[in-house]
């Protein structure tokens, strides 16, 4: 088997679920022609053998009595024998290929882009519509390129097939030419309610995955209000309304499959039944009459294959659909080609400055303030930013987001190793892994963990509390050591002597590097270099904690009201 391909430059530009799926094809059209080559051999391997037992029959008829064709007509049955196997062995060999490469293609370009689209992707779509890709839509458009093969040596089968009964008997052709067509079109109208209702079943389980990752993450939530029942018989009532969409499915299909049967059974028993007449006549022979049943029989394969094909390039569409959807999305921001040797971080807007090697706090009257001044100063929304002399938006994002690191509580920790969780990058010592989880009183977090560094976290860190997946996240903040990073509000779940600490800790961590807190707590506050307090959006007042607490009755009383609190 062939190494899978590796990642494809650049995002496809798809506009269309059908352009999706020719961009697919035109990615792998060497394995495709190649597998459709093979489909077109064992097919034809296939369809030759009636007509060699056919010619292999009259051979040995009282008229005939001819051995040696006999003999002949054998060793034709035996080599279309091997052929067949031989091309299906290769064939399915390159139909799980092509499988593969369609369906991990389309996770490639989907990660790529979710990834290109950052913080914009949650905002314009929802996490259930983005887990059905690779959940169910990559093995529908992996089905898509699949069928390509058997469909394609099936078209070419029928043709082949159609072809040898008009030259033995124009009647027979002309009935098998008329019927393959007409069992099409009887099964075309079942395709456009199968299409519309599979859409429809998509669009509720990508609904119903989203309702249960928002239960989740907001368990521990639920049980401290009691909602858990209400969810659960939310979660209950949408899951009934997935299953009754999947049974409006089922019957469709169940109406195709047997569609699929039927049609090309009566069709069978047509070509058989005025086969026996000619035959009786004396107008074709014995050989030709088990040859034109043969025919009969084998032509069902490649017709359910045409059928099959409709159906899997339906599913495909639809699948296609969603991940055209992703990629029509395009980012908030976008990045330029400029440089910028680094300096001040100032947000224009609100007046925020953030001075270079410095521990700056940005205490903000309404928290989201400093949330959206944080997002701006990150590029994770627009604004008016320099970095340095230079604007902030000239930058490429990929320059931007390893410069500058915007650290919140909405951070995920993955599952896996828990080195691998803290040093994303792969590159840092356990010297300085140590001293970021020291910084970020996280020490006694790894020591209980079972393996330590080494140990398994479970998905979104759910053997952790809130207080531990804090300061989890912000140890891996802390060791990626960015040139400029921004901290949202880094100590709201730990307690007050775990929060003393960290403050002391950070300082001395982040010594001479560019550091700015979201936070109003005045004991992270209080060991800061420099106060930034914003009220409407925009800079009232600066200066250290304590001056501030002196001269300005509003961050007072937001200070104050932190410590209430």
């Amino acid at each position: 088997m062939r190494s899978l391909p590796a990642a494809d430059p650049g995002v496809p530009d798809a506009r269309s679920p059908i352009g999706y799926l020719l961009w697919v094809a035109r990615m792998q059209r060497g394995p495709l022609l190649l597998g459709i080559g093979y489909a077109i051999l064992w097919w034809l391997a296939m369809a030759l053998v009636p007509a060699a037992i056919g010619n292999g029959i009259d051979a040995i008829t009282p008229k005939a009595k001819d051995l040696p064709a006999l003999i002949t007509w054998g060793a034709v049955v035996l080599a279309l024998g091997i052929i067949q196997a031989v091309m299906g062995v290769l064939r399915h060999r390159m139909a799980v290929y092509n499988w593969l490469a369609a369906a991990y293609r389309t996770v490639q370009v989907t990660v790529r882009q979710s990834t290109r689209l950052g913080a914009t992707l949650p905002k314009r779509m929802s996490t259930g519509e983005v887990v059905s890709v690779g959940n169910s839509d990559i093995a529908h458009i992996g089905n898509a390129m699949d069928i390509l093969l058997r469909g394609s040596g099936a078209v070419v089968a029928i043709a082949v097939v159609t072809v040898i009964l008009i030259g033995a008997s124009p009647q027979l052709g002309l009935m098998v030419l008329v019927g393959l067509p007409l069992v099409a079109v009887a099964v075309a109208p079942l395709l456009k309610p199968l299409h519309r209702r599979q859409n429809d079943h998509r669009d509720l389980q990508g609904d119903l995955a989203t309702r249960a990752a928002d239960i989740v993450t907001g368990l521990r939530v639920l049980r401290g209000i009691g909602g858990e029942q209400v969810f659960a018989d939310r979660y209950g009532a949408e899951s009934q309304r997935v299953r009754h969409a999947g049974v409006r499915v089922a019957s469709v299909e169940s109406m195709l499959e047997g569609a699929q049967i039927l049609l090309p059974g009566l069709l069978i028993a047509g070509v058989t039944w005025l086969g026996a007449t000619f035959a009786m006549r004396g107008e074709i022979t014995a050989g030709q009459l088990v040859a034109f049943y043969g025919y009969a029989v084998f032509l069902i394969a490649p017709v359910r294959t045409l059928t099959e094909a409709a159906d899997k390039l339906t599913k495909g569409h639809v699948a296609a659909r969603r991940v055209v959807r992703i990629l029509a999305l395009n980012p908030e921001v976008e990045g330029g080609t400029g440089r910028s040797e680094g300096g001040l971080l100032r947000d224009v807007t609100s007046g925020v400055a953030v001075r270079p090697g410095m521990l700056t706090a940005i205490a903000a009257a309404v928290p989201e303030e400093a949330v959206t001044i944080a997002d701006r100063l990150g590029r994770y929304s627009d604004g008016d930013v320099d970095f340095g002399d230079v604007a902030l938006d000239t930058l490429p994002i990929s320059e931007v987001r390893r410069r500058i690191l915007v650290a919140d509580n909405e951070a995920q920790l993955f599952a896996g190793v828990l080195r691998d969780e803290l040093d994303v990058t792969g590159r840092a010592s356990d010297e300085e892994i140590n001293s970021a989880l020291q910084a970020a009183c996280a020490t006694d977090i790894v020591e209980a963990l079972p393996g330590g560094l080494e140990g398994r976290v479970a998905e979104a860190g759910r053997e952790f509390s809130g207080g531990q997946q804090q300061r989890l996240r912000l140890a891996r903040a802390l060791t990626l050591d960015p040139e400029v990073l921004i901290l949202i509000e880094p100590t709201s779940a730990v307690d007050a002597h775990s929060e003393a600490r960290i403050a002391d800790r950070l300082a001395k961590a982040r010594a001479g590097k560019t550091t700015l807190v979201c936070t109003t707590s005045p004991l992270v506050l209080d060991r800061t270099d420099h106060v930034i307090y914003v009220e409407g959006g925009v800079v009232r007042a600066q200066g250290t904690h304590r001056e501030l607490l002196a001269a300005h009755p509003g961050y007072t009383a937001v200070v104050t009201r932190g410590e209430e609190s």
